[in-house]
C-alpha cells in the first residue's frame, strides 16, 4: 500500500484539519501525487482537501461502510498516489457513541496500520504536554504515535519549554505551529462553509495552511514517517467489481442520471458517482441555482446533502426546474433525495416554494440532529427492497412536518426506534446519509429502475 499517516488530535478543536490540510497543500506543491481521506462521515473538510490536492475528498467510515472496506476504499482512492494523507475525526480513541473504538481515528489507523501525527493544542500548557503525549502513545499499544504536531504556540520561549518536556517522552516533535499566524476558515450552522461556497478565498485559506505547514514542520520528518508504513497486502476497492452486474454490462444505452451540485448540493460521497458510473449510468452533474433545466434525456435524478436552507430563495425562483424535477417525479422515473435533497422536494421551505413533490413542509430549527444510526427498509424503492439492513448518519438542523401518501423509507433502531423518510412512487427522500460502497447493490438497483 501506498506511504501513508493519519493526524490526529486529543480531542476536537486541536487543528487537525489545520496541519491536515496544510499537509496535502505543501506535499502536493513539492510534487507528490497526494490522496486526501477523511475518518468519518464528514463532507466538508474533503472538499478542503481536494482543493488542497486536486484528488478528490474520501471518506473512510468504519461505521458506515464496515471495517473490512477501510483498507480497500485507501487503495482505491490512492491509487497511483505517492502518499495518502488521512485526517482524524473528534479525539484519536473517539469513534461511534458506546460502541468501543468502531469507527474512531484510532481504529482506522489500525486497520491501515498506518503511524499517527498526534496534533496536541499546546496554548494552556507545557510541561503538563509531555503526559499527555505519553498517556495518548501507551494508551492502546497497537496505534502507533510516530510524532506530535504542538500548535498554538505562544512564543519561541513557549515552544523550547514543550520541546524540552517531550524529549524524554520517546515521540518526536514534527512540527510547532505558532498562534500568531493561525489561518481562520469561516463556519457557521453545521460547521465550515463549504469549498463550493467560497472558492475564491478557499483557495487562498488553503495556501496559507500550506505556508504555515512548510514552515513550521519537519516535512521530510514527516514523509518519512509516512515512508515508514508497512507494506499492506490485501484487495482494492473497485467500482466496477462492486456494481457491474451481467444486466448492467450487457446493457445498450447507458441512462442519463442527473447528480445535483453546487453551492447548495455540494454533499456527496466520491465513490456515489463511481457506481452509478459502474452501474452503466451516465452520471451528468447539474447546478439547481442556475441551471434551469434537467440534463437532456434525464432517466433518473440523484441529489445529496447541502445547505438548501440557506439558499433557499435561490432555489424557489428557479421555478423552471422545480416544475421539470417535479414532473420527473410525477412520470414515476427513480428520484434518490438525501437530507437536503430532502428539503428540496418538499411543498416548502422556511416558507419558500420548493419542489412539491412531497407533502410536506421543512423549516429551520435550533435542535441539531447529530449520530449514527441502525437502519432497516421498510418499504420496496428505487434504492433498496424492503428489508435491506443499512448503516447511516444524520446532521441537520431542520425538521420536516409530513402530510400524506408516501410511504416511510427507513426505520431506525438506534438510538431510538422510529420510522423516517419518504417512499412515493420512484422517489425516495429520507434525511439518512448512506455510503453505498456498504451496500452497492444500491447503485445496481437503481440505474436498472432509470432503465425503465
Amino acid at each position: 500500500m501506498v506511504a501513508r499517516l493519519v493526524v490526529a488530535a486529543p480531542s476536537s478543536g486541536s487543528g487537525k484539519t489545520t496541519v491536515a490540510t496544510g499537509l496535502m497543500a505543501a506535499f502536493s506543491a513539492a510534487g507528490l501525487a497526494v490522496s486526501p481521506h477523511k475518518v468519518g462521515p464528514d463532507y466538508i473538510d474533503p472538499g478542503y482537501h481536494a482543493l488542497a490536492t486536486g484528488r478528490p475528498g474520501r471518506n473512510l467510515d468504519a461505521y458506515l461502510c464496515g471495517p473490512e472496506r477501510i483498507a480497500p476504499l485507501l487503495a482505491h482512492g490512492a491509487r497511483g498516489c505517492d502518499l495518502a494523507v488521512v485526517e482524524g475525526v473528534m479525539g484519536l480513541f473517539d469513534g461511534a457513541s458506546g460502541q468501543g473504538e468502531l469507527a474512531s481515528t484510532a481504529q482506522v489507523s489500525k486497520l491501515l496500520r498506518a503511524p499517527v501525527v498526534l496534533v496536541v493544542d499546546a496554548s494552556s500548557q507545557s510541561r503538563s504536554v509531555a503526559a499527555l503525549v505519553h498517556g495518548f502513545a501507551s494508551w492502546d499499544p497497537e496505534v502507533r504515535i510516530g510524532g506530535v504536531i504542538l500548535n498554538k504556540v505562544g512564543s519561541a520561549r513557549h515552544e523550547e519549554l514543550l520541546r524540552e518536556a517531550l524529549d524524554e517522552s520517546g515521540v518526536p516533535v514534527l512540527g510547532a505551529l505558532g498562534r500568531v499566524r493561525q489561518v481562520r476558515v469561516p463556519s457557521r450552522h453545521l460547521g465550515l462553509i463549504p469549498v463550493a461556497e467560497r472558492r475564491a478565498e478557499a483557495v487562498e485559506s488553503v495556501a496559507a495552511l500550506a505556508a504555515q505547514v512548510r514552515e513550521g514542520c519537519d516535512l521530510e520528518g514527516i514523509l518519512a514517517l509516512a515512508r515508514s508504513a508497512p507494506a499492506s497486502a490485501g484487495d482494492m476497492w473497485d467500482p466496477g467489481t462492486a456494481a457491474t452486474t451481467a444486466t448492467t454490462a450487457t446493457s445498450g444505452a447507458k441512462p442519463v442520471v442527473a447528480v445535483a451540485g453546487g453551492a447548495a448540493f455540494s454533499f456527496s460521497y466520491a465513490e456515489h458517482p463511481e457506481l452509478l458510473t459502474a452501474a452503466g449510468a451516465d452520471v451528468v452533474t447539474f447546478d439547481p441555482l442556475h441551471d434551469e433545466e434537467l440534463p437532456p434525456g434525464t432517466a433518473g435524478l440523484v441529489i445529496g446533502g447541502g445547505f438548501p436552507e440557506v439558499y433557499a430563495p435561490e432555489l424557489s425562483a428557479n421555478e423552471p426546474l422545480r416544475k421539470a424535477v417535479a414532473e420527473l417525479a410525477l412520470s414515476g422515473a427513480p428520484v434518490a433525495a438525501e437530507c437536503a435533497g430532502l428539503l428540496y422536494l418538499t411543498r416548502e421551505l422556511d416558507g419558500k416554494p420548493m419542489c412539491g413533490v412531497l407533502d410536506a413542509q421543512a423549516r429551520m430549527s435550533e435542535r441539531l440532529t447529530l449520530g449514527y444510526r441502525e437502519a432497516v427498509a421498510v418499504s420496496d424503492s428505487a434504492l433498496t427492497a424492503e428489508g435491506t439492513r443499512m448503516r447511516g448518519h444524520e446532521f441537520h438542523r431542520t425538521v420536516v412536518e409530513p402530510g400524506a401518501g408516501a410511504a416511510p423509507a427507513w426505520g431506525l433502531h438506534a438510538p431510538e426506534r422510529r420510522v423516517e423518510g419518504f417512499v412515493q412512487q420512484g422517489v425516495h427522500a429520507s434525511y439518512l446519509h448512506t455510503h453505498w460502497a456498504a451496500e452497492p447493490g444500491i447503485a445496481r438497483r437503481f440505474v436498472e429502475r432509470c432503465r425503465g
